[in-house]
């Protein structure tokens, strides 16, 4: 296992993680397998599953958390879960989730620009009082948790999502918290290869998705 990877940004002693990062042959058969699919689909394996590696079983976990949260549902869309991510990221100043979870917003929308307003501040995006209100309270989970109330459920169950759907919200932006937090505490950082494909308007975060869904298939 090696101290640090420079993988971030070669030469430049920006590691992955401050923590160590195990070799890729160490891991479990199933993570190996994770890695080989994600270099099939976008060429590169993200920071975030080298760093989290340090864990194996947890990244595990994670992942297949993250794959169920992300099912879209009648009322809440694959772009709308980006919503939350950007949104949530943008409150915590997580770089590498802005990175990630902005382009894959931009890829989900198929419009850039809307893409990268609402990721730097939703609220003079030009969203519709319906993902304005979803937006409000992921924002508000992450700022202000002890002022949540039946009220904000209430609100959002106004513009047409199910009880369930309200839940997922509350998951999502919560899971986002915690990604959120690991990566600003780990010191993680996007690679070079995800801010190349993120200009291109795909992005680490679209490589999780395309990974799961490959990976439901095997």
């Amino acid at each position: 296992m090696t101290d640090v990877e420079h993988i971030s940004r070669k030469g430049t002693g920006v590691p992955t993680s401050w923590f160590p990062v195990p070799e890729e042959s160490e891991l479990p058969e199933g993570l190996q397998g994770l890695f080989r699919k994600a270099r099939e689909s976008i060429g590169f394996v993200p920071n975030v599953f080298r760093a989290y590696s340090y864990r194996p079983e947890r990244l595990s976990a994670w992942f297949a958390h993250y794959r169920q949260l992300h099912e879209p549902t009648d009322n809440l869309d694959a772009a709308e879960s980006k919503m939350i991510a950007v949104a949530v990221s943008m409150a915590n100043g997580c770089l590498y989730c802005l990175v990630a979870h902005g382009a894959a917003l931009r890829e989900a929308l198929g419009d850039p620009i809307l893409a990268d307003r609402i990721t730097l501040d939703h609220r003079r995006a030009g969203l519709d009082e319906r993902r304005t209100a979803i937006l409000d309270f992921a924002v508000k989970i992450t700022e202000r948790p002890l002022d949540c109330d039946p009220e904000d459920l209430a609100r959002l169950k106004s513009f047409g999502l199910t009880e369930e759907e309200v839940w997922d919200v509350v998951e999502i932006a919560s899971m986002y918290n915690f990604t959120n937090r690991m990566s600003l505490a780990c010191g993680m950082i996007p690679s070079s290869a995800s801010s190349h494909y993120a200009r291109l308007c795909n992005s680490v975060s679209y490589c999780w998705g395309r990974a799961a869904k490959t990976n439901s298939r095997s």
